[in-house]
């Protein structure tokens, strides 16, 4: 009876709905549930690579492919570049953690700054992936198009596969190019928080929960390259 009553006291209204089975805020768990949905289309495309890449006898080696730091040199320096990539990417990540730890705090200035760093951190890693793409496609590396056969043999560990080499462009700037755009998506949703925040917003609102929402966002645009990194870089 005691459950009963303390059922029908929650329930005010016809459609009030009840106490919430999770205690967590509407907009995060909407927020999860993109987040799921686009793991599943991440998950899609990285098993698809998986694939084609341990389907064919062989495949253009990764060593060979990313040994180049764009402006410096074109040889000699394998996933050099791509590491100081992912680098900026993390601690773009850890910046976030603390915009969001201060928001807790509501520290505003605090708020400010780390989102800031957050941002230049995010269009670091956009450039820094512009310059990657533009480097390739003048190897010769491009959507529908490899380099001329007589030029594949450098990319190659053994025998040299024009369906290897097609297979591996295709999916390399779609994936590449899918999650860049996530990360410049989630660089204009941090600029439109930033903004809100110096306007003073969320001080009114007495929460910064919406900045909290953005990290989950942007953390899980993080993790996401970690796996497009192992696959494409590592494997």
């Amino acid at each position: 009876m005691d459950s009963l009553s303390q059922l029908d006291q929650v329930k005010t209204t016809a459609w009030s709905g009840g106490r919430s089975p999770w205690s967590v805020e509407y907009g995060k768990i909407m927020m999860w549930f993109f987040l799921l949905s686009d793991a599943f289309t991440f998950s899609s495309l990285l098993v698809y690579y998986g694939a084609q890449r341990f389907t064919k006898f062989t495949w253009p080696d990764p060593d060979l492919v990313f040994q180049s730091i764009p402006g410096i040199t074109d040889t000699g320096a394998p996933l050099v570049f791509v590491g100081i990539m992912t680098f900026i990417l993390i601690m773009s990540s850890v910046t976030m953690v603390l915009a969001v730890e201060a928001g807790h705090r509501r520290a505003k200035k605090e708020v400010i700054w780390w989102m800031v760093a957050t941002i230049i951190g995010g269009l670091m890693f956009l450039g820094c992936q512009a310059l990657e793409w533009t480097h390739l496609h003048h190897a010769g590396f491009w959507f529908a198009s490899y380099p001329p056969v007589d030029q594949l043999q450098q990319y190659f560990v053994g025998p040299v596969s024009t369906v290897a080499a097609l297979q591996f462009s295709n999916l390399f700037f779609t994936i590449t190019g899918f999650h860049g755009f996530h990360v410049f998506t989630g660089v204009l949703i941090n600029i439109i928080i930033l903004c809100m925040t110096i306007n003073g917003v969320f001080e009114k609102r007495g929460s910064y929960l919406m900045v909290e929402k953005v990290g989950l966002y942007w953390h899980f645009v993080d993790l996401v390259w970690v796996f497009v990194f192992t696959f494409f870089y590592l494997v």
